[in-house]
C-alpha cells in the first residue's frame, strides 16, 4: 500500500512541474499588458493582476506538493548514494519553501523593486531557491550515473549547463546595460532556466516507476 502511493505520487510530480510552466500561459490573458518575454512569472501574483489569488494559492500548494513528493523521493535516490539523496532532499526543500511557498504568502509587487516587507520577504525567498534548484539537474546527473543511466546522466548536466546560463542571463536581464538587448528578456530566461531544472527531474519521476509490490 505505501508503495503504491509513494509511486502514485510520483506519477504526480512530472505533472506539477509540468503545471508550473503552464499556468502563466493561462492565467496571463487576463492581466492586461503583461508579457511572457519580458516580465516574470511572479508578476502574476501581484495584486493587481486579476487572478492573482489563484496563482499565489497555486505557489503554496505547488510548495507543499514538492515537498511531500521530496519525502518519497529520498528512498529512491538514498538506494544509490546517500549524499546526492541528502543535497538533492535539501535543494528540493528549500527551492519549495523560499521560490514556492514563501513567494506564494507574500506576493511581489508589478516590478522586481523590493519596496515592501511583502516584496522582499518574496525576492529573497524566490532568489534563494532559485538559486539552490540551479544544482538539481547536476545532482540529478550524478545520481543517473550511480544508477547506470548513462544516456539521462548526460542529459541532465547538459540540462544543468543550459540552466546556469539562462539563470544568469535572468539575472543580467534587468540591468541598465543590458535594456534594449535580447538579454534584457528576463522572462524568457526565467522559464527557460526554470524548463532545463525541472526536466531532469521529470526524467528522475519517470525513470524510477517500478512495479508495486502487492
Amino acid at each position: 500500500m505505501g508503495q503504491t502511493m509513494r509511486h502514485k505520487l510520483l506519477d504526480l510530480f512530472p505533472f506539477l512541474l509540468i503545471g508550473d510552466l503552464l499556468l502563466p500561459f493561462l492565467l496571463a490573458p487576463t492581466y492586461r499588458g503583461y508579457h511572457h518575454f519580458t516580465q516574470v512569472m511572479s508578476a502574476l501574483g501581484n495584486p493587481k493582476a486579476p487572478l492573482h489569488v489563484l496563482y499565489n494559492i497555486w505557489l503554496v500548494t505547488l510548495g507543499m506538493m514538492i515537498l511531500f513528493c521530496n519525502f518519497q523521493l529520498y528512498p529512491l535516490i538514498v538506494e544509490k548514494s546517500a549524499p546526492i539523496a541528502v543535497m538533492l532532499f535539501a535543494v528540493l526543500c528549500i527551492y519549495a519553501a523560499g521560490a514556492c511557498i514563501l513567494s506564494g504568502f507574500f506576493p511581489v509587487g508589478e516590478t522586481k523593486e523590493l519596496k515592501t516587507i511583502s516584496a522582499k520577504i518574496h525576492g529573497y525567498g524566490s532568489a534563494f531557491g532559485f538559486m539552490f534548484l540551479l544544482f538539481a539537474p547536476l545532482l540529478t546527473g550524478l545520481y543517473f550515473f550511480k544508477a547506470s543511466h548513462g544516456f539521462w546522466g548526460v542529459f541532465s548536466l547538459i540540462c544543468f549547463v543550459f540552466s546556469v546560463i539562462c539563470f544568469s542571463l535572468f539575472v543580467m536581464a534587468d540591468k541598465p546595460a543590458f535594456q534594449g538587448s535580447v538579454i534584457a528578456l528576463e522572462g524568457l530566461w526565467q522559464r527557460l532556466s526554470l524548463l532545463c531544472m525541472y526536466l531532469p527531474l521529470i526524467a528522475l519521476c519517470i525513470t524510477n516507476q517500478r512495479p508495486a509490490a502487492d
